[in-house]
């Protein structure tokens, strides 16, 4: 199973503000992340970021126990988008999608 998560904290912290290692190290903590990708929202200051989880409820275990406390230290607002990756598949090894290596 692949589930893919997008998160993004409205929050206007520039990304250099951000202390990213060490949520790096919490994050890790976490069951079934497999890869993250950070991203910072241009000319908006937004922050957030691309995770690939190996199942729904590791995907909601890291909404529930990192995501939102997050949120609510930073007094931001959480946008969350949850994906299958399995559904989209064969259209991601078409375009050699490095999440998607060709067997």
């Amino acid at each position: 199973m692949k589930i893919f998560l997008y998160a993004e904290f409205q929050v206007a912290i520039p990304f250099e503000q951000i202390d990213w290692q060490a949520i790096n190290v919490e994050m890790k903590k976490f069951p079934g992340l497999k890869s993250k990708t950070w991203l910072s929202g241009v000319n908006n200051k937004t922050v957030g970021g691309f995770y690939e989880f190996d199942s729904i409820e590791n995907a909601q275990n890291y909404i529930d126990g990192l995501l939102l406390p997050f949120t609510k230290q930073v007094n931001g607002n959480l946008s969350v988008k949850l994906f299958d990756g399995d559904i989209t598949q064969d259209a991601n090894i078409g375009m050699l999608s490095p999440f998607y290596p060709v067997k």
